[in-house]
C-alpha cells in the first residue's frame, strides 16, 4: 500500500486475494467531521478484511453508517474533505461515492476513473438507507454530484476535467488497454511539451507551482490483479513522468528500501527523498533534463516488466520462490536509483522568472530542510 508517512490509513493499496483500492478527496456541501476515520482509514481496514471487491464496499460502507468519517487530513495545517473510493479485483469494480454516512455505489460496466468530484449523477446500483428521501428535503434534485458537490472546491480542484480527460482515454482505447496506456496517462500533463512552472490542476501527473497549485502527485500505482499472485507496479516516488513504475509482487513483498521517508529531506537515505531532490532540481530546468531522464527509466521500466511477467510465470510454476522475486524488485529500485544519483550530480538547479511560483518552492524547499 502507499501511504503518506504520518498516516495510519492508505490512499491506494492492494491486498494477497487480489482487491485493489483507491481513495480520492470529494469537497462537499455537508458538514465536516472534526474527528472520524479518515478515507484512507477506510481503505486500509477493507484492504485487511477483503477477499472480494463487494466485501470491501460492503466494509467501507458498514464502517462508514457505524461510526463518522472525519478528521484533519493535512500535515501542515488543516484539511477536511469527503471521500470516494474505487475498487477492484479480477472480476469486478465498483466506484463509491460518499457524503457523511451517506453513499452510493456504481458497479463498473466497462471502464471508469475517479478524481477529486463527486460523478455519479442519476443512476447508481446500491445506496445508503434514506438517502433518496434526504434528497428530497434538500430539494437538491436526483443527482447525487449536483446535489452534494461543493462547486468552488470542486472547480478549484480541477477533479472532475481530470477525471473526465482519465475516463475519455480509457473508452478510446478499449480492447487496448494495458500497463504501458496507463503509465502514459498517468504522466500525463496538458498542454505537452510541458513546463511545470506553467503546469495547472488539470494535469494528471500534477506538479506543485504555487497558491492555487500547492499539491502534487506524491505516489501512484498500476496494479495487474490476476487472480493468483497479483503484480504491482510502484515507483515508491513523486511524479510519475520522471519516475520508473518498479514490480512489487504482492506475494513476495518489498526487499529492505532503507528509512521510511519524513517530513525533511533525509541526505537521499529514503527511496523517496533521493528520488525528490532529483524532482527538486528540475523545478527550474524540467524542459532541458525531463524527456532525457523520462527515456531511460522508461526503457529500464520496459525491461523490468517483461522481466515480473516471467518471473510472475516462473513463481506459478514453482521454478523460483519468494525471495526470488523480492530480489527482482530490489534491483528495480537500485537500477532507477543509480539514473537518478547520476542526473542529480549533472543538473544545475537554475532559476526561474516566474516570481510567485520562484517564492513557492523556495518556501516550500525551506520547509523540507533543502
Amino acid at each position: 500500500m502507499s501511504r503518506p508517512f504520518w498516516m495510519w490509513g492508505a490512499e491506494m493499496g492492494v491486498n494477497e486475494h487480489g482487491v485493489a483500492i483507491g481513495n480520492e478527496a470529494v469537497f462537499t456541501r455537508e458538514k465536516y467531521a472534526d474527528k472520524g476515520l479518515t478515507g484512507m482509514d477506510l481503505l486500509r481496514l477493507a484492504l485487511e478484511r477483503s477477499r472480494t471487491a463487494k466485501e470491501a464496499l460492503e466494509w467501507i460502507t458498514g464502517l462508514l453508517e457505524e461510526y463518522v468519517q472525519g478528521g484533519n487530513c493535512s500535515y501542515f495545517g488543516k484539511m477536511f474533505y469527503h471521500n470516494s473510493f474505487i475498487i477492484a479485483d479480477p472480476r469486478e469494480a465498483w466506484v463509491l461515492e460518499t457524503v457523511g454516512k451517506h453513499w452510493v455505489a456504481e458497479r463498473v460496466k466497462d471502464v471508469r476513473t475517479i478524481s477529486n468530484a463527486l460523478s455519479i449523477g442519476e443512476k447508481w446500483d446500491l445506496s445508503s438507507d434514506g438517502l433518496e428521501e434526504y434528497m428530497k428535503q434538500r430539494n437538491c434534485g436526483k443527482s447525487f454530484k449536483d446535489c452534494f458537490s461543493d462547486r468552488v472546491y470542486t472547480w478549484v480542484s480541477k477533479g472532475r476535467e481530470r477525471q473526465q480527460y482519465t475516463q475519455k482515454q480509457l473508452e478510446n482505447n478499449l480492447g487496448k488497454i494495458d500497463f504501458f496506456l496507463v503509465a502514459r496517462i498517468m504522466r500525463s500533463h496538458s498542454p505537452e511539451p510541458y513546463d511545470p512552472s506553467s503546469g495547472s490542476n488539470r494535469d494528471i501527473c500534477m506538479h506543485a507551482g504555487g497558491f492555487t497549485r500547492p499539491s502534487q502527485t506524491a505516489s501512484s500505482m498500476i496494479a495487474l490483479l490476476f487472480e493468483d499472485a497479483p503484480l504491482v507496479f510502484a515507483p515508491g516516488t513523486s511524479l510519475p513522468c520522471i519516475s520508473m513504475y518498479k514490480p512489487v509482487f504482492v506475494n513476495a513483498g518489498l526487499p529492505d528500501l532503507g528509512p521510511k521517508p519524513a517530513s525533511a529531506y533525509d541526505g537521499g537515505q529514503s527511496v523517496w527523498w533521493r528520488h525528490e531532490m532529483l524532482a527538486r532540481k528540475l523545478v527550474y530546468n524540467y524542459t532541458r533534463y525531463a524527456p532525457r531522464i523520462a527515456s531511460e527509466l522508461q526503457s529500464l521500466e520496459r525491461d523490468y516488466y517483461e522481466k515480473a511477467l516471467e518471473a510472475r510465470e516462473g513463481y506459478l510454476q514453482g521454478k523460483i520462490d519468494a525471495e526470488a522475486l523480492k530480489k527482482l524488485t530490489a534491483e528495480a529500485f537500485e537500477r532507477a536509483s543509480t539514473i537518478e544519483e547520476k542526473y542529480i550530480g549533472e543538473i544545475d538547479k537554475g532559476r526561474s522568472f516566474n516570481v510567485p511560483y520562484m517564492l513557492y518552492w523556495r518556501k516550500t524547499d525551506k520547509k523540507a530542510n533543502i
